[in-house]
């Protein structure tokens, strides 16, 4: 294959300017006290592969049991677990589900966030089928409230078709689907990176607020970064994983870093200082590096590698190279890595635990004792 059927079969031409603008940014000059925000976001996806419902409902037993014990031996710098942030989709909702998540979720292990596929949609279906899964989720003890009581969810999209984004259309069908998660309680979406998909954005590795059109399809590619002394309470923020083009070992073409964590491809030391490389912070706290990873932990083979020696494997990396790199390690949810970027735009420094639940606070099913 020539260096252009390469180029375009793994989509790089979709981001790849994207990604030298990001390497050829001046690097914010290290400070003493740096911290580590780490949050795994899962695509949790029990009935993966038409799985019947007694197989999906194993899948989620067994996170329910193995999953405190895999991370018992490890704490971060604020002496909380390892957390777990279960993207579960809408259209899988079974109730026992969501009652053996609120489990882990009670034991501080995890929070649970809207996960969502869907094809040839409509904006007024697609609303009602959010709000009906938010109104579902909140019954078994779910999701963050405003004041007043209304849902407030994390979002990825599945098949990464965010905004109608795939050129056939396909997987979505609403070009205003980013307005629209907003105004139905989304504070942030969670989807990238999705490389080598074609709907990566030309933003890498960036916390940034969407420009322009919102109404219009790929929305999400226009943007502002994310600054201390902004914050925009009129749109969802994009809080995006570390992407990069990495050497590999004996090989002359690198490899797409898009911080997935597969069984066939666990996380490593190397792999961590590559996500931490990429340096995604509020712009004015560089201090504080946001690390958001993702997998699909459901189906066996991977839930047995998450689970296992590969789970464990990741949190010593974690605890390595936080060390090696001087800064303190802080496992977060999805909710919490939000609400901490929302503080550093508000100007907040020091220790970033203080501000876990900084503007929204944690599900009614969550037991701050037990975290």
């Amino acid at each position: 294959m020539t260096l252009f059927g390469k180029l375009k079969n793994k989509n790089l031409h979709t981001w790849l300017s994207g990604y030298a603008r990001h390497c050829l940014r001046s690097r914010p000059r290290q400070t003493d006290s740096r911290h580590l925000l780490f949050a795994l976001c899962d695509h949790f996806e029990p009935l993966w592969g038409s799985a019947s419902d007694e197989n999906g409902d194993a899948r989620v037993r067994t996170w329910q049991e193995r999953y405190p014990k895999m991370v018992a031996p490890f704490r971060d710098a604020d002496g909380k677990p390892p957390r777990h942030s279960f993207f579960f989709p809408g259209e899988q909702y079974r109730p026992s589900t969501l009652d053996r998540l609120a489990q882990l979720t009670k034991q501080g292990f995890g929070e649970v966030e809207l996960h969502l596929h869907h094809d040839q949609d409509n904006a007024k279906s697609l609303r009602a089928n959010i709000e009906n899964y938010l109104a579902a989720y909140a019954r078994h003890g779910h999701l963050s409230r405003d004041a007043d009581g209304r849902p407030r969810y994390g979002f990825i999209h599945g098949n990464w078709c965010l905004s109608n984004a795939r050129k056939d259309r396909r997987h979505c069908g609403v070009d205003e689907e980013i307005p629209l998660l907003f105004e139905t309680g989304c504070y942030a979406d969670f989807t990238f990176p999705s490389a080598p998909d074609e709907c990566q954005p030309n933003i890498v590795n960036q916390i940034y607020w969407p420009q322009g059109d919102l109404k219009q399809r790929r929305a999400y590619e226009q943007g502002r970064r994310a600054r201390v002394g902004e914050f925009l309470h009129d749109r969802v923020l994009l809080m995006q994983g570390p992407l990069s083009l990495t050497r590999r070992p004996g090989k002359l073409w690198p490899r797409i870093e898009a911080a997935a964590i597969t069984a066939a491809d666990p996380a490593t030391s190397r792999r961590v200082q590559n996500w931490i490389d990429a340096s995604i912070h509020v712009d004015g706290r560089p201090e504080w590096i946001f690390v958001k990873v993702h997998t699909h932990g459901a189906p066996e083979a991977q839930a047995a590698s998450l689970l296992g020696d590969s789970g464990q494997a990741l949190h010593r990396a974690l605890r390595q190279v936080s060390e090696s790199e001087h800064a303190s390690l802080h496992y977060v949810t999805a909710r919490e890595m939000y609400n901490i970027a929302v503080a550093a735009m508000e100007g907040k420094t020091g220790n970033p635990n203080d501000f876990r639940d900084h503007l929204l606070k944690p599900p009614p099913c969550f037991d701050g004792r037990s975290a």
